[in-house]
């Protein structure tokens, strides 16, 4: 079995758990894990063992709280936006086969979320075939108030149309919302979720495996006839499109690289903030 620095990767009784293990940045999606994480992926994926697999946070802060930025701006991303813009469509063409790997994956990924769930993470778990979450999960599409744009167009596939105004906004929005709308298929107390969810997989394991991977391969067909393939694609050039044009949000990263990550926030939430309300169900 692969080691990994980023990771923790463990089998029990045909569940694989895939654990995001940076708690101290939130589990920021940094490239190493996200290799990992598609490497784990295929790795259980081809392990005969394995009918079932579970993607979690360390910490219980977060699944995740998107791409690392620390990263990004110390490998000059940022810059790489404003060249040629074949450079910055490889980052997006990376990012792209990252978030696509629990779909290509033939073995049904379960999404546990705790915590916060945001921009590239939130891209992520769209892509797995089930997601439950706690009761203090908070979840956005954060990164379109950096004006950028959603790397994976699927929300509309779980959501529907209601997903506009989360996506026009960038709002975030708390666990029963995300039930609401669809996007997780349960809520549990947060004391109660990795028992739970554990259980289910354990459950689901207990299919047979060719039923598991053609039931899977049949729904993902379902969607692909659709177009779904297609939409996520057009998305993916979309976000090209949009990351590298002019807008008053390039304020954002001048403020970062000359002043700090906080300031640059401060910033942002300056122009939001007189309109800020949480959404939340009642």
């Amino acid at each position: 079995m692969a080691e990994y620095s980023n990771i923790i990767y463990e089998i029990d009784d045909r569940v694989a758990r895939i654990i995001l293990n940076r708690a101290k940045k939130m589990n920021a999606m940094s490239v190493e894990l996200c290799d990992e994480i598609e490497h784990a992926l295929a790795a259980a994926d081809k392990d005969p063992e394995v009918r079932v697999i579970v993607v979690s946070g360390a910490g219980g802060r977060a699944f995740s709280a998107g791409f690392d930025l620390d990263e990004e701006y110390a490998d000059g991303a940022e810059k790489k936006k404003q060249g040629p813009v074949d450079e910055y469509k490889h980052i997006l063409d990376t990012t792209f086969q990252f978030h696509y790997s629990p779909f290509k994956c033939s073995k049904p990924v379960i999404a546990m979320i705790d915590g916060y769930c945001l921009g590239g993470a939130l891209d992520f778990i769209t892509m797995c075939d089930v997601r439950y979450c706690s009761d203090n999960s908070r979840f956005g599409a954060v990164e379109v108030r950096y004006g950028l744009g959603i790397q994976m167009m699927s929300v509309p596939w779980i959501m529907g149309q209601r997903c506009r105004e989360l996506i026009y906004t960038g709002d975030m929005f708390d666990a029963q919302e995300a039930y609401r709308l669809g996007l997780v298929s349960r809520v549990f107390p947060k004391e109660q979720l990795e028992e739970e969810v554990i259980r289910i997989a354990k459950r689901m394991s207990r299919v047979a495996m060719p039923t598991l991977i053609w039931h899977k391969r049949a729904l993902n067909n379902t969607m692909i006839a659709a177009g779904f393939e297609s939409a996520l694609r057009y998305g993916s050039e979309a976000n090209l499109i949009m990351s590298t044009s002019d807008s008053e949000f390039k304020r954002y990263d001048e403020i970062r690289v000359s002043e700090g990550l906080a300031a640059a926030n401060q910033w942002l939430q300056s122009i939001f903030a007189p309109f800020e309300q949480e959404k939340k169900s009642v």
